[in-house]
């Protein structure tokens, strides 16, 4: 009789082991979803001597850093922990050279990006023309763009979210907050050319 009990019980463990069986699959890398907020816009008017329209959710705040000059500000995304950083210059005699600056700083991050995109922008109504910069991949920086009168104003604009870049998981807010700027951009205006 013992035979057949161990027998028995050999089947049923065998039977055990066997019958549990589940695939297992490595789940996939994720991210956390974010929930973006309803496009509503305000303008931004200051003492500066711009004015565009900025999304509610965000907030400029003057530039207190050392070395920082009159009328530069960092327009701030709090929700998305990122920041545009505004500089702003008298031109004198020397827009090439503010040009060439935005340029090479945007270009510095070749070594690490996998393309780098410009467009042209001119409002001639309004006065305003420039480049902007849209810089894929892994980088520090993925905007960058300067906008100009040509004789007398330029801002230079860096955007950068605070955090270590990486591409995946920063696509869809990048995606969001650069409707964003290309509003800032659309809206700008100076306020002392008619």
């Amino acid at each position: 009789m013992k035979p057949k009990i161990t027998s028995f019980i050999f089947i049923i463990f065998l039977f055990v082991l066997f019958s549990c069986k589940e695939n297992y699959y490595p789940k996939p890398h994720g991210y956390l979803r974010t929930n973006f907020p309803k496009k509503k816009y305000r303008l931004f008017d200051s003492v500066f001597p711009y004015t565009f329209e900025i999304p509610v959710y965000s907030k400029i705040v003057s530039d207190s850093s050392k070395g920082a000059e009159k009328y530069w500000a960092d327009w701030q995304f709090p929700k998305f922990n990122a920041t545009v950083y505004l500089s702003y210059k008298n031109i004198r005699n020397n827009l090439d050279s503010y040009e060439e600056d935005t340029r090479e700083l945007a270009y510095k991050h070749s070594v690490k990006a996998d393309a780098i995109e410009t467009k042209i922008w001119e409002n001639d109504s309004a006065k305003v023309y420039g480049i902007l910069y849209d810089i894929k991949g892994d980088v520090a920086s993925q905007i960058q763009f300067y906008l100009t009168d040509s004789t007398q104003h330029f801002v230079r604009g860096a955007f950068y979210f605070n955090n270590i870049p990486n591409k995946d998981s920063l696509a869809p807010a990048l995606k969001f907050l650069r409707k964003d700027i290309d509003r800032m951009i659309q809206t700008f205006k100076w306020k002392d050319v008619k």
